[in-house]
C-alpha cells in the first residue's frame, strides 16, 4: 500500500509539473493517479481505493493548500464510491469505470466547490467538466489497458 501511495503521489507531482495545455478548459488535469486507485479496486478492495484516495488528497493538502485538498477529498471519495458501485457489474470495461470515476470526481469537486464559494454558479461548469471527464477517463482507460500485463504480473507475484 505504502508503494502504491508512493506511485500516486508521484504521478499526481508529475501531473502538476505539466503546462496547462492550450486546447484542455481552466482546471482540467489527466488524472494520471487514477490509474492507481484503479488498480486497488481490481487488484485489492475497495478500502484500499479509499485508502490511497484519501491520502493523496492530504498530499495535495499539504502541497497545494486547503482549497485545492477539499476539492480532492471531494472529488476522490465521489470517484471511488461511484466506482465501487460500478464495479459490482462484472461486464463493465476500464474504460467504462475510469470515465465514470473521472466524470464523479469532476461532480464532486463542483460540488466541494459550491460549498467552498457558497454558489451555486459554479455548476455553470459541470458540462465542460463532464466532457472533459470522459476524455481524461478514455485516456486514463488506455494509459490503465497499456501497463495491465505489468499490472497483473505484480499482482500474481503478491499472491
Amino acid at each position: 500500500m505504502g508503494m502504491l501511495l508512493c506511485l500516486a503521489i508521484v504521478l499526481s507531482f508529475v501531473e502538476g509539473m505539466i503546462p496547462p495545455l492550450p486546447a484542455l478548459p481552466p482546471g482540467v488535469k489527466l488524472g494520471l493517479s487514477n490509474i492507481v486507485v484503479i488498480y486497488c479496486l481490481f487488484f485489492l478492495d475497495g478500502k484500499s481505493a479509499c485508502c490511497v484516495a484519501v491520502l493523496k488528497s492530504l498530499f495535495v493538502l499539504l502541497t497545494r493548500g486547503i482549497s485545492a485538498g477539499f476539492l480532492s477529498i471531494f472529488g476522490g471519495l465521489l470517484s471511488v464510491a461511484v466506482m465501487l458501485i460500478a464495479i459490482r457489474s462484472k461486464k463493465l470495461s476500464y474504460l467504462i469505470l475510469s470515465i465514470f470515476g473521472a466524470v464523479s470526481h469532476n461532480i464532486g469537486q463542483i460540488i466541494a466547490a459550491s460549498i467552498l464559494f457558497k454558489s451555486a454558479t459554479v455548476f455553470y461548469y459541470l458540462p465542460v467538466l463532464i466532457v472533459s471527464g470522459v476524455l481524461m477517463g478514455t485516456l486514463t482507460a488506455a494509459l490503465m489497458k497499456a501497463l495491465l500485463p505489468a499490472l497483473k504480473r505484480i499482482a500474481g507475484k503478491r499472491e
